[in-house]
């Protein structure tokens, strides 16, 4: 068992309290990911959970076990690092085996583990080659086969493929993801880049200045966004946002902004007052060109057109401030022309202008 317990975690520095009582809870076998922007505490917590961080106060239990106090190497994990720590003078079977060798592991396992994860991570052709001999996806590679030879009950990345190409961190991303589905090793992954966490999560959970701000699978997330950050946060291209005025009509509200007019159903929403302010966000991803006898129909003129390849992002200025949504139609349109793009009702956040929080009703 591996599921792990942060109980009222708190972190400071002198006198700066940077975590205060955070509480959170990591099922055996999960795959959670700690998402938030620099200086959130993600890497600091991690590195607490892992004991490479003294805890301020609160408690830590890895597989019902009390670690808060015990040495990083008593606590059954493994971690991998954005720098890859590789010692340049030895091969990659050398570097891999090396933890296996200390703790005098005979040579026939470590030849036979060191076989077993190097073909997990296809390194097999690689093993009498020096670090300085291979790619930056390649040596992070090893350091993760380092890390897996161990046979740890926690796995602990933090930011490793931030140093590498788009390509290799696709790549990576996918190979990350099917070794945890087939070692089933609780994980936690460290990243800010909202995208790696969308793709690999079981759980995401998103960090604000020392606190959590929401957490829930990526369809959670991306789909009923808690805060006005939350949905600043996720989701790219990044949501519009406008204020607008709350005019209650009959079991509907008109959200009204400039020539904006949108109407949801005021069941869906909790806190409307008829006349009061509130923030309206509008996934690009979520509204299209719009089709006769739509709802919600925006009008704008296109600004800017990006081609993304099978799709495209159409930045469009409506009274003067832009908005951008997104079509397989872009190809059809061009600056300075008149544009009618929609949503649907369902699709509309609603936030409070005092608290930031989403207005959306619980799901039932």
């Amino acid at each position: 068992m591996a599921n792990i317990k942060c109980l009222n975690i708190r972190k400071s520095y002198g006198g700066l309290t940077v975590i205060d009582g955070l509480n959170l809870d990591i099922a055996d076998h999960e795959f959670v990911v700690f998402l938030g922007p620099s200086g959130c505490g993600k890497s600091t917590m991690l590195r607490m959970i892992a004991g490479l961080e003294e805890i301020s106060g609160g408690t830590v239990s890895i597989g019902d076990q009390n670690v808060t106090n015990l040495p990083p190497g008593e606590r059954g994990v493994a971690m991998v690092f954005q720098s890859y720590a590789l010692y340049p003078h030895m091969s990659v079977f050398e570097n891999i085996a090396f933890g296996l060798r200390r703790q005098k592991v005979p040579a026939a396992d470590i030849s036979r583990r060191v076989a077993h994860v190097s073909s997990l991570l296809g390194l097999d052709q690689f093993l009498e080659r020096k670090p300085k001999n291979l790619s930056g996806g390649q040596q992070q590679r090893v350091a993760m086969a380092r890390a897996m030879i161990k046979t740890p009950k926690l796995f602990l990345f933090d930011e490793p493929l931030s140093n590498l190409d788009a390509k290799l961190r696709e790549r990576l991303r996918t190979e990350i993801r099917r070794m945890h589905l087939e070692l089933k090793t609780t994980t936690i992954f460290v990243t800010h880049d909202q995208l790696e966490a969308m793709t690999i999560a079981d759980r995401i959970v998103l960090m604000r200045a020392g606190v959590i701000e929401q957490q829930g699978t990526p369809s959670e997330i991306f789909d009923r966004p808690a805060t006005r950050f939350v949905a600043d946060f996720i989701g790219s291209p990044a949501m519009n946002f406008r204020d607008c005025q709350v005019r209650l009509d009959g079991q509907e509200a008109e959200l009204s902004s400039g020539s904006i007019k949108l109407r949801v159903p005021v069941a869906d929403y909790q806190g409307f007052a008829d006349g009061g302010a509130v923030e309206v966000g509008l996934r690009p991803s979520k509204m299209d060109i719009a089709s006769p006898g739509d709802a919600n129909v925006i009008t704008g003129t296109v600004v800017l057109v990006e081609n993304m390849g099978s799709d495209g992002q159409v930045i469009v200025d409506v009274d003067g401030r832009d908005m951008s949504f997104v079509t397989k139609a872009f190809r059809t349109l061009e600056p300075g022309q008149k544009v009618d793009f929609s949503i649907e009702p369902a699709s509309i956040h609603i936030f409070s202008k005092d608290t930031g929080r989403s207005l959306l009703r619980a799901a039932a």
